[in-house]
């Protein structure tokens, strides 16, 4: 059998859509962005404030005017309109970083996030920008009383907030080094702040343009890949040094008592126990805030240290292995170009080609990070959604029909359509996934055919799949893939 035309390769990236040399974009301090799907990163206004340089600390103390504004009329009687508009923020998409697996339409900070802003400055953090016992105010002390704001929450306010920068250092780019062809002047939203008329500000910018939608780039200098330096997790964790920072012996005897009383009662408290005891004492006693946030920026120089890491990281695996990857599955041929190719034939087809790239050609580097961890599901599925993207079938992603998700259903017409599901050996739920949950996507999408892809990183996981295949009699159902991803068990040298 001949073999069909290939699918041309796409451009993933920021500077394989607009022409760029990649090194055009590290020497203007810009990270080269993934236009496929979000990359995990996250802007931290602690690399603002502790920065050097002078249009940073700006930056910064452009957040903290904002937040001033926000707790003078907190306690006012706002129209819920007002609300959603000064304190609600939708997610600054076009920076393409955040969460979102597969795109980048990200959630934003819903109505709670804003309601629970407003409460704070009006209430626990009424001392905010007046604080006498840090350097500075920080916004990351609004997400210090609710654990469930997190590094997303406290970066997408920021870059709303930044928006303006952001703009102008991606126009300063676009005129300097992008072909005309690629760009547009397009209308921005909330660019910037009118104090004067309290009103957020559209502005008409000249931006590169991708699938009718403009781009920004950030700097790679204020992103971070793990937790914002100041967060909630490392307060709790932190708490027996905060308290010893209270300078005043009553008042820190008032801070031990209130946290026993919590435990009171508990013979053995455990771990869980402990620590919402801590959160507790911590959200009675607001200024402990201040405490810990000063230990925070005395041991400021860590942050940046900690951001370099994890960006070398990203890009040493991220985009450069994943751009192997991908050139790989997009230079396939086309299985859709044959009229009477199946689904089932082109789930199968890619399914057993990324088999080989982790198995046989050093993919399995790329699943294992630097770090020795192992990647997660959703990073996986990421790989294989964007590696569907190639096929010229209809590539559904997170089908939903009311009984869960399935992570994709490839397609062509109605009649014809199959289904791909990722999960790691590891997976608590997999013989329960195996045995049951693929016959229930089938007859609620009315597809008949599924494939499984399954992946194991070390000797263990690999004898638990094995037994948990065979006990279900699957052990030689071609639609089970197995997929060896130990770093372990393979020879030295590539074979690629």
């Amino acid at each position: 059998m001949g073999q069909t035309a290939c699918v041309s390769t796409p451009r993933i990236f920021f500077s394989d859509q607009f022409g760029i040399p990649r090194a055009a974009l590290d020497k203007y301090g810009a990270f080269d962005i993934n236009l496929l799907a979000d990359v995990r990163l996250f802007v931290d206004p602690f690399l603002l404030f502790n920065s050097k340089k002078a249009e940073y600390q700006a930056l910064h103390e452009d957040v903290l005017r904002y937040l001033r504004f926000l707790k003078t009329i907190a306690g006012d009687d706002l129209p819920s309109g007002t609300v959603k508009d000064l304190f609600r923020f939708q997610e600054v998409k076009q920076n393409w970083f955040g969460y979102c697996e597969l795109g980048n339409e990200g959630r934003g900070l819903g109505l709670d996030f804003a309601k629970a802003m407003r409460e704070a400055l009006g209430r626990a953090l009424s001392n905010f920008g007046e604080e006498t016992g840090t350097k500075s105010s920080h916004l990351e002390k609004v997400a210090l009383i609710r654990p469930r704001v997190g590094k997303d929450n406290i970066s997408d306010f920021t870059t709303n907030l930044i928006k303006h920068y952001l703009v102008d250092y991606t126009e300063r780019f676009a005129k300097e080094h992008i072909d005309p062809a690629f760009c547009a002047t397009v209308g921005v939203r909330r660019v910037r702040f009118n104090y004067d008329t309290q009103t957020w500000v559209d502005e008409p910018r000249y931006l590169p343009v991708f699938q009718g939608d403009y781009v920004l780039l950030t700097p790679v200098d204020m992103l971070i890949h793990d937790d914002v330096w100041i967060n909630h997790g490392d307060m709790v964790k932190r708490y027996p040094q905060i308290v010893e920072g209270v300078d005043d012996d009553v008042q820190r005897a008032r801070v031990d008592q209130y946290f026993r009383r919590q435990l009171a009662g508990t013979k053995d408290p455990t771990p869980k126990q402990i620590g919402n005891a801590r959160e507790r004492t911590l959200a009675m006693f607001p200024s402990l805030l201040d405490i810990y946030i000063r230990l925070r920026e005395n041991d400021g120089d860590g942050a940046a240290a900690v951001s370099d890491e994890e960006i070398e990281y990203l890009r040493a695996v991220f985009v450069s292995s994943l751009s192997k990857v991908l050139e790989e599955f997009w230079s396939l041929p086309d299985m859709a170009a044959r009229p009477k190719a199946p689904s089932l034939e082109e789930v199968r087809y890619r399914v057993n080609v990324f088999k080989r790239w982790v198995e046989d050609q050093e993919g399995y580097r790329t699943l294992n990070d630097v770090r020795g961890k192992a990647a997660a599901e959703k990073d996986l599925q990421r790989v294989v959604f964007l590696a569907l993207q190639a096929s010229r079938f209809d590539v559904n992603a997170e089908v939903n029909n009311g009984r869960g998700p399935v992570d994709f259903k490839v397609s062509r017409g109605s009649a014809d359509s199959a289904l791909l599901e990722i999960k790691l050996a590891s997976n608590s739920h997999l013989r329960r996934n195996l045995q049951n949950q693929v016959d229930v996507y089938r007859k609620a999408n009315n597809t008949r055919h599924s494939v499984t892809m399954i992946i194991y990183y070390t000797r263990e996981e690999k004898a638990r799949v094995d037994n948990i295949v065979a006990e279900l009699g699957l052990t030689d159902e071609p639609d089970v893939v197995l997929i060896n991803a130990r770093n372990d068990d393979k020879p030295s040298g590539s074979k690629a």
